[in-house]
């Protein structure tokens, strides 16, 4: 199983906040996964974008996933592509960038975890936990009692990937968003909309470090 990330920061375009400097300034503060997403621009934008942050990601050896666009992940030879319900199917991703990228895929219930598992994936998204202005066409959020219940529900059911709770979550957020048993959190707009993105980096990342362990993503939720 590849080692997947407990902190995943999701990129956003903001024309006073450049997408190099958002990927500069949480790797900064130890994040090491980015998820580069441009929904509105094309793919010769996404790979432009793509190619000009690996200086930053290297410095710090982080990974790049391309959100949607499995053709700029192969491309720009992405470490991954993280794919939602109306992208392509899993398995012809897995087809184009072969055995050893990261392939992660987004999940609203437990029917769609257990369709997902069936395939050679690494991770599962589940959200979105509350409102998020930085999604568009959001599905029916979830809550902590939510996720809480689908992820119960998939470990019954025996699925060991990795989830990713998403979707409007805030550093006051984080400690009730573990305790569901998700192996991780992926956030965009508390940073990206932070009044000091470093400051809240940090805040993250030290919340997250009281729940990491060797065995997290095989945790059982937490009552």
């Amino acid at each position: 199983m590849k080692k997947i990330d407990s902190f995943h920061y999701i990129t956003h375009p903001l024309t006073d906040y450049p997408i190099a400097r958002q990927v500069d300034d949480v790797c900064r503060c130890g994040c090491t996964w980015i998820q580069l997403r441009l929904k509105q621009s094309d793919t010769e934008e996404r790979l432009d974008t793509a190619l000009s942050v690996y200086p930053v990601l290297k410095r710090y050896n982080a990974k790049l996933i391309i959100n949607d666009d499995v053709h700029v992940a192969l491309a720009a030879d992405a470490d991954g592509v993280h794919i939602g319900a109306r992208d392509m199917h899993p398995s012809d991703a897995r087809h184009m960038l072969g055995p050893n990228k990261i392939i992660g895929c987004t999940a609203n219930t437990l029917d769609d975890v257990l369709r997902l598992s069936q395939y050679d994936i690494d991770y599962i998204g589940v959200g979105p936990f509350r409102f998020t202005s930085t999604k568009e066409k959001l599905s029916p959020v979830l809550g902590r009692e939510g996720i809480h219940r689908i992820v119960a529900a998939a470990r019954i059911h025996g699925v060991c990937l990795p989830i990713i709770a998403i979707g409007g979550i805030m550093p006051r957020h984080i400690a009730a968003v573990m305790e569901t048993g998700v192996h991780g959190i992926a956030v965009s707009g508390a940073i990206c909309g932070a009044d000091d993105p470093s400051a809240a980096s940090q805040a993250i990342m030290k919340q997250l470090a009281d729940y990491r362990s060797p065995t997290a993503d095989h945790q059982s939720p937490k009552r």
